[in-house]
């Protein structure tokens, strides 16, 4: 089976600014603003290289998921985190490219702050480059989880997929990664204050054809 790796491919073509907009508007300036009282200092997010409907907010949400569940749309590159009154907090995350994807049901059963990272061993075959951190990357502004780590299970198991920090900015609203379902570092920031451990989180099952990886 494939483990999520939680590293994205190596960008190949530039992303276009989609518009100056949410750049310029404080409101999205604060919210991605530098985070200084961090253990590693959080740079403010490039939010010119997103399309600025991938940026946090409110929304209407349709579904029959109950408030406190996390739901990530893979086709979308949307993860909600359900409200009352049919509403619910919407962000824009980068998901797994094809043949990486996991969908299903999972429960939040470990959170962390500055996680270590440690490739999962199918990922370093794949990337002989990651053998360095078969025992695992230190906590830090470069490594692949970024600030924090909400770690998902299927009962006692493990799934080894993630929703994690990033500060690949260019990689959000796109299916670049190894599985995990990635956030702006001041995005995962925020959701991680307000998701407790128990937490269910579902996955919708993707429609993109999903071919295998060689």
């Amino acid at each position: 089976s494939v483990l999520g790796g939680c590293v994205a491919q190596t960008r190949t073509s530039p992303v276009e600014p989609v518009g100056l907009a949410p750049n310029r508007d404080p409101y999205y300036l604060r919210m991605y603003g530098p985070l200084l009282d961090e253990e590693f200092s959080i740079p403010a997010a490039d939010i010119s290289v997103i399309d600025p409907r991938y940026l946090r907010r409110e929304v209407v949400f349709v579904g029959a998921e109950r408030p406190g569940t996390v739901v990530v749309d893979p086709d979308e590159k949307f993860l909600y985190l359900v409200r009352e009154d049919g509403r619910a907090l919407r962000y824009g995350v980068g998901v797994g490219r094809a043949g990486f994807g996991w969908s299903g049901e999972a429960t939040i059963r470990r959170k962390a702050k500055w996680p270590a990272w440690t490739p999962p061993a199918a990922m370093i075959e794949r990337q002989p480059e990651l053998e360095k951190y078969r025992n695992g990357q230190q906590p830090g502004i470069n490594n692949p989880l970024g600030a924090r780590a909400l770690y998902l299970f299927e009962g006692d198991r493990d799934t080894l997929y993630r929703l994690h920090g990033s500060s690949e900015e260019w990689s959000i609203g796109r299916a670049v990664s190894s599985g995990c379902v990635r956030l702006l570092n001041q995005d995962i920031v925020d959701l991680y204050r307000r998701v407790p451990i128990g937490t269910r989180v579902i996955v919708r099952k993707s429609s993109a054809p999903q071919e295998i990886p060689a």
